[in-house]
């Protein structure tokens, strides 16, 4: 029951974009097209999962027993940037298009709050590691979720007749935050 109120609370009622308001870059700079955001949603989940996992045992098995936990950030941060190094380069030969698709915001995953926020919220949270990992992946779906839906709402937004002084960026900070109002309607679920 506890793993089933751990991927509601992340996926919908404490989405890590519409909620926590954590990796806006890529939220808002790769959802203009279903499929370039389809892979990112991919590309994060892969790349918050593993980091979940690999900066729980690093903070459980190295930084407390030494006393060195003022070091988790810039030891997070090592982390995530070592894998999205990988994703990149596993990319860049598997899937030429989505690598050239993504473009700088491939590596900007290292630079993604909500994949940092994650790792430090499940230290944070007194998660053990499954509920952790199990946390990473709801959120990383949360992500996924809102990411995809925003950029199917922006293409039907590039068929609307939409002003001129509201057309690109305007109006997708307006329907991101309709969409995280909507969202914000699961906050008396968990």
């Amino acid at each position: 029951m506890e793993y089933i109120i751990i991927i509601i609370s992340a996926i919908f009622v404490n989405n890590i974009v519409l909620n926590k308001f954590l990796g806006i870059c890529p939220f808002i700079g790769v959802s203009g097209k279903i499929e370039t955001a389809i892979g990112m949603s991919g590309a994060v989940l892969f790349v918050m999962t593993i980091a979940t996992l690999v900066t729980y045992l690093i903070q459980n098995y190295i930084l407390i027993p030494f006393g060195i936990v003022y070091m988790q950030t810039i030891t997070f941060i090592l982390v995530i940037a070592t894998l999205v190094q990988l994703v990149e380069i596993i990319l860049k030969k598997v899937s030429p298009s989505l690598y050239q698709a993504l473009g700088i915001f491939l590596p900007l995953i290292t630079t993604n709050c909500a994949v940092l926020g994650v790792a430090i919220m499940a230290g944070q949270q007194d998660l053990n590691l499954m509920e952790s990992i199990v946390f990473a992946i709801a959120n990383s779906i949360g992500f996924g979720l809102a990411l995809i839906l925003f950029a199917g709402l922006r293409e039907h937004l590039e068929l609307a007749d939409v002003p001129a002084p509201m057309r690109g960026v305007p109006i997708a900070f307006v329907v991101a935050g309709l969409l995280a109002m909507a969202f914000m309607g699961f906050a008396g679920i968990v």
